[in-house]
């Protein structure tokens, strides 16, 4: 029996944006002890909610949230969405609540409990009855884009994959200089494109043929036998994304990405230019 919970906030799109938001995000244990690495704050509103606002400004509000690691943080997220951001009124005699000026979002959540310790693709083998036999959308809970949507779904239905993998070429972590044989430095670049190599950036289009390569349950990570099995087949095609993207794997991402939102430099926001 599935255990989960459905919250309804207005019309949705028919396609389903899976998000993943169960591991335990040990590479950010000054944040992750307390909360789930989704609910990680970016300027004030959990990296998940900046997410689920790329989607929904393309006009995709049907979220499947595939949760684990403190899941009721979540899930008591998006129960008490409308008080959290709304004016209320509690009048303490009369034993009510009213709420004004509601601020929400025309977003369907449905929160799937998937396990503490499930593999990625023990998690979306979990969720199959949910998705039914439809493609979906599927995405990390800690990577954020520019991404254009309706092209990456464009993209997929001419490559009549059963995959769409949107594939991003991630700036290095440190400085990286030109050095002459004198040891000059002839130059100095902060953050230098890397070594050409495309990396998976998350943001896929699944056709729901993906759940026949996911043989062994809760133990199956998705990017392995899954996804290997898939680019032998020759059934993968790759979106490459020029634009932004970033990862918050670590509390330098994460003070990193808030500098961007508080200097109203956060490209990701298409729903605030």
């Amino acid at each position: 029996m599935e255990n989960h919970i459905s919250l309804q906030f207005g019309d949705y799109n028919k396609l389903k944006v899976v998000i993943l938001a169960g591991g335990l995000g040990t590479r950010l244990s000054e944040e992750t002890n307390l909360i789930p690495k989704p609910m990680v704050e970016i300027g004030g509103r959990p990296i998940l909610w900046h997410i689920m606002k790329i989607y929904s400004y393309w006009g995709y509000n049907e979220f499947v949230i595939l949760t684990g690691y403190k899941s009721h943080i979540i899930k008591e997220y998006f129960i008490n969405y409308y008080t959290r951001y709304s004016d209320i009124t509690v009048d303490m005699v009369q034993n009510s609540v009213e709420i004004h000026n509601h601020r929400s979002e025309p977003w369907k959540v449905t929160m799937l409990y998937t396990g503490k310790n499930t593999q990625t693709g023990g998690r979306l083998l979990r969720a199959q009855k949910t998705l039914g036999n439809e493609r979906f959308m599927l995405t990390y809970g800690d990577g954020i884009a520019d991404i254009n949507i309706p092209q990456l779904l464009e993209f997929h239905e001419k490559s009549g994959k059963t995959l769409t993998v949107t594939a991003i070429q991630p700036s290095g972590r440190f400085g990286a200089l030109t050095i002459d044989n004198d040891c000059n430095v002839r130059s100095f670049c902060e953050k230098p494109q890397g070594d050409g190599t495309w990396i998976s950036g998350g943001f896929f289009i699944i056709e729901p043929e993906i759940f026949r390569y996911i043989k062994n349950g809760d133990k199956t990570v998705l990017e392995k036998e899954p996804f290997e099995a898939l680019a032998r087949e020759g059934k993968i095609s790759a979106f490459k994304h020029n634009g932004f993207w970033k990862c918050m794997d670590t509390l330098r991402d994460k003070n990193d990405l808030t500098a961007m939102w508080l200097n109203k430099d956060a490209p990701w926001a298409l729903w605030k230019k």
